[in-house]
């Protein structure tokens, strides 16, 4: 296995924006009016909280992310095409799903499980199928496990 100093630098900003993201979210007041938000947004208005604000300040704070992961692909796949994120976008969809929607732990732990099964499933003769085997994974966890990877079944009461 061989690494890039480019592919360090990626490795290190990732793990610097996923602490400070899961820091914002967790441990600040903007984090915890974000959450309630996304919780009840009738209550958060109720005990004072700013809801248009607190919207802009994600979408805000999920752009920035955007950018930021848009130049680290790009440092590590130089080239420009018109849907040269789309198959990443999707990938991130099944990473997240995977580990749970709302749970950045989840989410990160997701990703990495599904870019360990891509790079052995590259490594055999299966390699031509590494994206569709990233979904065939999808299927399997919705399937086997609904509760994602992280998350334990709990009966809803209603």
């Amino acid at each position: 296995m061989t690494l890039s100093s480019t592919q360090l630098a990626v490795i290190g900003i990732t793990l610097v924006l996923l602490i400070s993201l899961r820091f914002v979210v967790l441990r600040t007041r903007i984090g915890t009016a974000m959450r309630a938000l996304s919780f009840n947004p009738v209550a958060a208005s109720l005990v004072g909280i700013n809801n248009d604000r607190v919207i802009s300040f994600t979408f805000a704070l999920g752009s920035a992310l955007a950018a930021a992961g848009g130049i680290l692909y790009a440092l590590n796949y130089p080239s420009i095409d018109p849907l040269m994120g789309t198959l990443p976008g999707l990938k991130a969809f099944v990473a997240a799903v995977l580990g749970g929607i709302g749970n950045i732990s989840g989410a990160a732990l997701g990703g990495l499980f599904l870019g360990i099964i891509e790079t052995f499933v590259a490594g055999t003769g299966w390699s031509t199928y590494r994206d569709a085997i990233a979904f065939a994974v999808l299927i399997l966890i919705l399937l086997f496990r609904p509760a994602r990877l992280l998350a334990r079944l709990q009966a809803e009461t209603v």
